[in-house]
């Protein structure tokens, strides 16, 4: 078992800055958590405190049932992967690898043979005399990643391992990631600000902002339930586009006015949204769920005008404007358009999101809530 509970977790400094305010996360024996959110939003900060690198100064750590408050880093049965590798350049793999284990004064032996073992699983047996300085970038994090297995912690912490990683390699070293956790079938928590890398590594992501937890759940819930704009806005790419839109009552049926066009909200949506008749919203909808026609039907065609194009050879992405408000679509890559032409997009309103123009909390919770 390694199940790591962080209960009602603060962490203060100097002038009263809260870090990391009243977090309250569980990740469960073997699960693969992702820390996810923009810079400075405290997900560092909550990964070290597990660590013990940093003091907790109000809440509760506790690792298999066990208080870790006050337990010393090395006692802690943890192992971290830095982003910067942290490999002494004077030593070779093999050194790099075994130091810890010799600090802990493990039988030669086992050393050998764990050394070994995790090198073979990473495929980097065939550098074990190499120092540091003739390895490439992906190489080096292996190692990395190679220090910490040998060690068989409970629990493995990662903090931004593939930002100094060019884009191709970072894609490879993700797939190589979760390969490994589900061969250890170990408990890892990883943080990041790639929600790409959340997306489609995590089995549970925890969404982080100015220190406060804004959500948790699976990458699927976060992406079709965000419990508001932020969240909804930070899980996909491209990012949700959110329109500033009026509901309104005619003849009867609720329809979201943007000044240049009207649109009605499928059956199911309309419960939620009565209360604001007469108010402004957010209309969220992701670029793949607008499709473009030539001849949209009136009650829910949206002329935008093309401002960019991005072919990006699988589809294309138009960056787009209203009369007044940007937003992007993502489109097949047949379909051929003009910079400033005028051109018809018709929403998929059945996963078209509302936030609440004050708190920004998606008006859909209570439908979200019977989706879990």
């Amino acid at each position: 078992m390694a199940k790591v509970e962080l209960r009602n977790i603060c962490k203060v400094y100097e002038g009263n800055v809260r870090a990391v305010d009243n977090a309250n996360i569980t990740v469960e024996d073997k699960e693969f958590v992702v820390f996810v959110g923009p810079s400075g939003c405290g997900k560092s900060t909550t990964l070290r405190m597990i660590a013990g690198l940093e003091d907790i100064t109000e809440g509760e750590l506790l690792i298999d049932g066990e208080p870790m408050n006050d337990v010393p880093p090395k006692d802690r049965n943890i192992a971290m992967v830095f982003q910067n590798y942290a490999l002494y350049p004077h030593m070779s793999v093999y050194e790099n690898m075994a130091f810890g284990l010799r600090i802990r004064k493990l039988d030669k032996a086992e050393i050998e043979h764990r050394v070994h073992e995790a090198a073979k699983i990473l495929d980097i047996e065939k550098f074990l005399e190499r120092k540091p300085k003739a390895l490439s970038g992906g190489q080096r994090q292996r190692v990395a990643v190679g220090r910490a297995i040998v060690r068989n912690p409970k629990v493995f912490l990662f903090d931004e391992p593939l930002s100094n990683l060019d884009a191709k390699l970072r894609v490879q070293m993700r797939v190589e990631l979760s390969d490994l956790h589900h061969r250890l079938n170990a408990t890892m928590i990883y943080v990041t600000h790639d929600q790409v890398e959340a997306m489609t590594m995590a089995s549970k992501i925890v969404v982080m902002k100015d220190g406060k937890v804004q959500q948790i759940g699976s990458p699927l819930y976060l992406y079709n339930h965000p419990i508001n704009k932020f969240v909804a806005g930070f899980i996909g790419s491209p990012p949700m586009n959110f329109l500033t839109v009026r509901v309104t009552e005619k003849n009867g049926s609720i329809v979201l006015e943007e000044g240049s066009f009207e649109l009605k909200p499928v059956t199911e949506h309309i419960p939620w949204l009565t209360g604001y008749v007469g108010k402004e919203i957010y209309f969220g909808i992701r670029p793949e769920d607008l499709s473009f026609t030539e001849t949209p039907p009136e009650e829910s065609g949206m002329k935008v005008k093309v401002e960019v194009i991005e072919p990006l050879g699988a589809d294309i992405h138009l960056w787009l404007k209203t009369e007044t408000q940007p937003l992007v679509a993502r489109t097949e890559p047949h379909y051929s358009f003009t910079i400033g032409e005028t051109i018809s997009l018709v929403p998929h309103m059945d996963k078209a999101r509302y936030f609440d123009r004050e708190t920004e909390l998606s008006i859909l919770k209570d439908l979200d809530d019977k989706a879990t």
